[in-house]
């Protein structure tokens, strides 16, 4: 009963909209400024175009995009509509994470986890990157954070092994041979920290499924441009999604299909 007040409480339900606005906030920064390797502290907040500083007033998640009409103030070029976008799924996520999982230590560890999703997706999709600032941390801090969730640890182990293992091994040699990264392979071992093998296997199949059709969809409307190249960590961070919010239940359902 009083988690259901609590999930029904406006003002609270507010606070964790407000609070997942702040934190996209930051993540627009980490967006920003990671794959430049800059600084995610230092400076304060810019427009990339005419370098001036934000000022605080402007800076209010979601609000001063709305007000400042989507331009800079000061050379009154266009932000990004991905600044906003990013705030709001941030703050759709922390709601989402809090509905499931309630006030609860699982929750901030899920959140946690998302977050670092986000960043990896669209730092992914404009760079064809995945920083190893975020996946290689994020390995040993889902495995302590295994301690504070249903998930044993010895279960997160077996989720790093599977999800990356003796793989990461084959990632960093070929990242010092051929000079590119195996970002999707430690993506998956952080995830595998945090899920577990369950949620290591789930994960590649819900981000083939969707790779798959997404890839077709793109051959299909951009016949002229076949050596587009689609990254796979956005398509693994929504299987990884997938199995927080709807994981066991869509595994209960597929094997009482399977008798």
């Amino acid at each position: 009963m009083n988690n259901l007040y609590n999930t029904l409480n406006p003002l609270l339900t507010l606070f964790i909209f407000a609070f997942g606005l702040c934190i996209g906030s930051f993540l627009n920064v980490c967006i920003y400024r990671l794959p430049r390797s800059r600084s995610i502290v230092l400076p304060n907040s810019f427009c990339p175009k005419c370098l001036n500083s934000i000022r605080f007033y402007d800076n209010i998640p979601l609000l001063s995009y709305i007000i400042l009409k989507g331009k800079c103030r000061f050379c009154k070029e266009k932000i990004s509509l991905r600044y906003p976008m990013v705030e709001l799924m941030s703050a759709l996520m922390a709601l989402c994470v809090f509905l499931r999982y309630g006030a609860t230590f699982e929750a901030v560890i899920y959140y946690t986890l998302i977050s670092a999703l986000l960043v990896i997706t669209f730092i992914d999709l404009d760079f064809q990157i995945i920083p190893d600032v975020i996946s290689l941390p994020g390995i040993p801090l889902g495995f302590l954070c295994s301690f504070f969730l249903p998930l044993k640890f010895t279960y997160s182990l077996l989720g790093i092994l599977l999800g990356g293992g003796s793989l990461l091994i084959v990632a960093w040699l070929y990242e010092i041979i051929a000079k590119k990264g195996g970002g999707d392979i430690k993506l998956l071992a952080m995830i595998g920290a945090f899920l577990g093998p369950k949620g290591v296997i789930f994960t590649i199949f819900i981000s083939s499924v969707v790779g798959s059709l997404t890839g077709i969809i793109f051959m299909f409307y951009m016949k002229k441009n076949m050596k587009l190249a689609v990254p796979f960590g956005p398509f693994l961070s929504i299987g990884a999604l997938a199995y927080i919010f709807f994981g066991p239940e869509l595994i209960r359902w597929y094997f009482n299909i399977l008798r």
